[in-house]
């Protein structure tokens, strides 16, 4: 009988084993803390309490592996936001415009979101759960993986016979380690620094406003010598928001709760301080500062037969981009889809982990780019470099665009603001259902030639988002009155 075993419980995990349910003929499922009995924070899930939502990509990734699941997920208070027509976005280069487009965001608790992925993944029995196991190493040796040693609920170290392993344990992966004990190769990591940090804290929203407010997102702007800070405020379910304020070093956001709000109220525009002023607070400010970009390339290593390695625990993100559950639906849809074309066996090792590794690829390439510093730029190259390798090509050198460049870039960044087709491009990119960068030539050139939009005021944008804009009317009528 063949066996696999997956080594931890978190979304990456549970997808995997579902995966697995359907071509292995037992799955064991290796979590090492206890699942809440609701949908609660998890204890061994660093970000369980901060902002998460599921991209257009990602959502239909998980409909396809678990059909219903977004349908279930609304159900249950969660709510869908269009990019960026039900979304209030203050980008660096000034507010869109609220224009539809196919991309899209599910935002709720991540406690509501790993529920009901367990209850639609899991209730089936085809996996054995074993809660409470922690995970010692690796059995086999530099060819082959032959099982995992584990001690359950604190006991003795007991050998699992497995003919493939998963490792889905997240960025506190100790998959080198483990490989290392048995002979096999190194693994080549890079890491991309960010310098950002951030807090985030639920609030109990007005009840008028409670389910009709779009997503809003202020973008960090880009003073030079100043920290550049941002805020993000989702509705998820039950009535509530969850408030995520971010900050580059120098600029961290305050975890206090008159520091929190003070840091609200300076950025560049007042909508999420005025609006957390209307609710009330649940429970503490939360920091989070593990926000490195890290990839593990198990893809170029010497791997055995018999292992591979999926979300986090191999490329892993700054979360501010929104991507991990995402990746992580994307990467069991493909495990799903590499399975049906070789089964468990040889040749589905042979390229598995390039396979796996090639659906993470988009999200890496955006966070580096997005996040790379001067200080992270040699590193940042570095990436480049390996990505390319991998693609059969060399990387081009870096080098500063000149000022013709800088102003195209300019007025395309500005032009996204307002035309429905280059919004579509940049947020399906951004949602993951674009697999390419390149850009609709036609509309470049309408842009480039024509007569650039006015960019929207503050009051503007906000208009475009009748509920919102009737409530902050009021505010400042009772305010003045």
């Amino acid at each position: 009988m063949s066996r696999a075993v997956v080594l931890g419980g978190g979304l990456a995990g549970v997808l995997a084993a579902a995966v697995l349910a359907g071509h292995a003929d037992e799955v064991v499922l290796v979590e090492g803390d206890r699942y809440p009995s609701g949908p609660r924070p998890r204890r061994g899930l660093p970000q369980s309490h901060h902002s998460h939502v599921l991209v257009a990509g990602g959502a239909r990734a998980l409909d396809a592996l678990l059909p219903g699941t977004a349908d279930a997920l609304l159900a249950n208070g969660a709510h869908l936001r269009g990019l960026p027509g039900d979304a209030l976005i203050y980008s660096a280069d000034g507010w869109f415009r609220r224009l539809h487009t196919d991309a899209h965001l599910i935002s709720c608790t991540r406690g509501l979101l790993d529920q009901v992925v367990r209850r639609r993944a899991l209730g089936g029995g085809d996996v054995e759960v074993w809660e409470d196991t922690r995970v010692l190493g690796l059995t086999g040796d530099e060819a082959v993986i032959t099982g995992v040693s584990v001690s359950r609920r604190g006991g003795h170290a007991e050998n699992v016979r497995a003919d493939l392993v998963v490792d889905a344990t997240g960025r506190r992966s100790q998959s080198p380690r483990w490989l290392a004990a048995i002979g096999a190769g190194d693994v080549e990591e890079v890491s991309v620094a960010t310098g950002l940090a951030y807090a985030t804290r639920l609030y109990q929203a007005p009840g008028d406003l409670a389910a009709t407010i779009p997503a809003i997102m202020l973008h960090p702007g880009t003073a030079k010598g100043q920290p550049a800070r941002g805020a993000t405020l989702f509705p998820v379910e039950d009535g509530r928001w969850i408030v995520t304020l971010t900050g580059t070093r120098g600029g961290e956001p305050p975890t206090d709760e008159q520091g929190f709000a003070d840091f609200a109220r300076s950025l560049r525009h007042p909508i999420v301080a005025d609006l957390m002023a209307e609710t009330t607070p649940l429970g503490v400010v939360r920091p989070y500062r593990d926000t490195v970009n890290r990839r593990r390339f198990f893809e170029r290593a010497r791997l055995p037969a018999g292992f591979a390695v999926v979300g986090d625990a191999a490329v892993a993100v700054n979360p501010i981009h929104s991507h991990g559950m995402s990746v992580a639906a994307l990467g069991a849809l493909r495990l799903r889809e590499e399975l049906a074309r070789h089964g468990i066996g040889p040749s589905l090792f042979a390229g598995l982990q390039a396979a796996l590794a090639a659906e993470a690829e988009r999200s890496w390439r955006m966070a580096v780019e997005q996040d790379g510093e001067r200080a992270t730029e040699r590193v940042t190259e570095r990436a480049g470099e390996l990505a390319g390798e991998r693609a059969g090509r060399d990387s081009p050198p870096r080098r500063e665009p000149n000022a013709f460049e800088r102003e195209i870039r300019a007025r395309l960044a500005q032009a996204k603001l307002s035309s429905p087709r280059l919004a579509a491009e940049f947020f399906g990119v951004q949602t993951l259902i674009c697999g390419d960068t390149a850009t609709d030539k036609s509309e470049i050139a309408r842009v480039l030639t024509g007569q650039p939009e006015p960019l929207l005021t503050g009051e503007e944008a906000i208009g475009q988002y009748p509920a919102l804009a009737a409530w902050r009317r009021s505010r400042f009528t009772a305010a003045s009155g």
